[in-house]
């Protein structure tokens, strides 16, 4: 063999050498971690033993009994077919777990560690040995690829625009894997990829994965169902096995032997029901009935508690929704004035016991939410898109319209018809028609009979505006069916917020996302402005940054008079039948149920 073919392979094996070597410097220089922050530093050193918002020596036992409403017909949360059951993330871990007194901090649940790059380019997982499905096979790396190939090819639509920015998973051992990303400006997705429930490969072997399904599923979280009664109850079972119950994420947590949900026909029932002892916990989301129907003498000899617990999370807009794939809401001056329709201040006082606050931003109950003018680093971030938005984006703070609360709203109405004749209606006897002579008529699709209520004061004020409205009230199931299908004209829907706003902004407002069947972008945005801004705020650097690009994302789905605003409330409402007890000190961003125990 001649010395240039040895000089050669020997140059060859130099050159794998060191890239073999970069990689692995790459790799190792990455801190091992217990936790990751969005932003800034952890709230809980390495060592901490458990959280500050737990009981550490709360006793394990008994049954806590809920209320859903509607019914089941599917076990599987992921796919978008079915109506899913209530509580079945219980039967899953994540590879993180979140702490719910910081605004978006994770550690270590099925990952014993993470490194993740300086850029966020890269993040790895080394999974702990002890994890364990429920059915006792370890919870490997192939069973997070898996997960994540699964999820991305057959699960739900969300899924696909949320982990969008993955560019590869890799499982470089049995029990470490690696996520690659695009693009290092997407902060988020190292932490999101922790939150997943992951799923066991072996499992779902020869399994549809896309098909509803009422068989109980393996997973490796704190519990399993126990007894099943298809659309109408379903019991959670703590497992005495279940391998993370020790560890410090988990302390405190997951005390009741059971966990039951049953279902209801409807929130009237379901309320009766609580009051008879039928189930044990009640969340209340009506202020009519928080306010009358409470009272008897489970509550008067204090067999059951009322409480109110304030917490600080971002309310986000709940309001009706116009369909803007209709040519009815197509316009933005007619839905600016449907808007006018709707006196908040009279329902709060004469339907709501003047409990609720009106909402005016997407980000509500939240320092993202845009409550003043502009700053000049705002204005940096909206003047790319300046032309493309309406102007009051920069010269005025956004206010739903209001009224004295009298029910005499002749001014707001008025504003709403001039608006409308802007947009080329006409008012003829009495009946509002477009150029074609077609009256202006739409349905308000409900799946809460309690709504109706709210509702029908909207409508008779569109009837003084020569608009008709018809309500519908379908069951859950079809109710799912037609919201997936963006086959409806204006509903009663809420976007939730977190505390640190991410990649589920896509899933809300981006033009991908309104022609995605499934998808939240209900209202059918497409608009390059709104998606500039989405991509800024999922790339914020930093949480001041986060804050101004959500303001300014707000500025423009406001402006745009997207949704008629509705109210929300900056605390729990809560009733329970006096026999659990929960930590003196409550998580700030959550109810944090799964901390309580029943008294011994």
């Amino acid at each position: 063999m001649s010395d240039s073919v040895n000089i050669h392979r020997y140059l060859l094996a130099v050159s794998a050498f060191i890239a073999f070597s970069l990689l692995s410097t790459l790799t190792t220089a990455a801190e091992a971690r217990h936790g990751i922050a969005m932003h800034g530093q952890l709230k809980y050193p390495s060592d901490f033993q458990y959280f500050d918002y737990v009981n550490p020596e709360a006793p394990k036992g008994g049954s806590l009994r809920e209320a859903s409403i509607g019914t089941f017909d599917s076990l599987n949360p992921f796919i978008i077919k079915g109506t899913v059951a209530d509580g079945t993330s219980l039967l899953y871990d994540t590879l993180l777990s979140r702490a719910l007194d910081e605004p978006f901090s994770l550690y270590g649940l099925l990952a014993e560690q993470l490194r993740v790059a300086d850029d966020r380019s890269w993040i790895e997982f080394d999974l702990r040995p002890e994890a364990r499905f429920s059915d006792g096979q370890p919870v490997t790396a192939q069973d997070v690829v898996f997960t994540f190939e699964t999820l991305l090819e057959k699960g739900s639509p969300f899924f696909k625009s949320y982990y969008a920015g993955i560019s590869d998973i890799q499982a470089l051992s049995e029990r470490s894997v690696r996520f690659e990303f695009g693009s290092s400006l997407n902060r988020e997705l190292p932490l999101i990829v922790g939150e997943i429930p992951i799923l066991p490969a072996h499992y779902w072997a020869g399994r549809d994965f896309a098909a509803p399904s009422l068989d109980i599923p393996v997973g490796s979280g704190p519990y399993t169902i126990s007894q099943l009664d298809p659309g109408r109850s379903l019991t959670y079972e703590r497992r005495r096995d279940y391998w993370a119950a020790d560890l410090p994420v988990n302390r405190g947590r997951y005390n009741f032997d059971q966990r039951q949900f049953d279902y209801y026909r409807d929130g009237t029932v379901a309320l009766e029901a609580f009051k008879a002892g039928e189930y044990d916990f009640r969340s209340e989301n009506a202020s009519k009935a928080w306010a009358t129907g409470y009272t008897g003498a489970p509550f008067d000899d204090g067999r059951i508690r009322k409480e109110e617990i304030a917490h600080s999370n971002p309310r986000g807009m709940q309001g009706f929704i116009m369909n803007t794939r209709r040519p009815l809401f197509s316009d933005k001056r007619v839905r600016e004035a449907l808007a006018n329709a709707f006196d908040f201040e009279w329902t709060n006082r004469n339907l709501f016991y003047g409990a609720y606050t009106r909402s005016n931003s997407y980000f509500s109950n939240s320092e993202m939410a845009a409550t003043e003018l502009p700053s000049p680093d705002e204005l940096r971030i909206l003047e790319p898109v300046r032309d493309q938005v309406p102007p009051e984006v920069f010269t005025q703070v956004y206010q739903a319209p209001s009224t004295d609360g009298s029910g005499r709203n002749r001014q707001q109405l008025r504003t709403a018809l001039h608006l409308l004749q802007q947009a080329g209606w006409t008012l003829k006897n009495g009946k509002l028609v477009n150029a074609e002579g077609k009256p202006f008529h739409f349905e308000i699709l409900l799946v809460q009979k309690e709504f109706e209520r709210v509702v029908s004061p909207f409508i008779r004020n569109l009837e003084r505006l020569g608009i008709s409205a018809d309500i519908r009230i379908v069951d859950v199931s079809q109710y799912i069916n037609r919201l997936r299908q963006f086959d409806f004209d204006m509903v009663v829907y809420g976007f939730g917020q977190s505390s640190s706003p991410g990649n589920e902004q896509r899933d809300y407002w981006s033009s991908e996302a309104a022609k995605t069947p499934g998808s939240r972008n209900l209202i059918g945005i497409q608009d390059p402005a709104v998606d500039y801004l989405v991509e800024q705020l999922i790339t914020a650097p930093d949480r001041e940054q986060l804050v101004l690009r959500a303001r300014a994302l707000d500025r423009v789905l406001q402006w745009n008079h997207y949704v008629i605003p509705h109210y929300h409330i900056s605390a729990w409402r809560i009733a329970y039948w006096n026999k659990f007890e929960h930590p003196k000190v409550s998580p700030t961003y959550d109810l944090g149920l799964d901390t309580w125990w029943m008294k011994p």
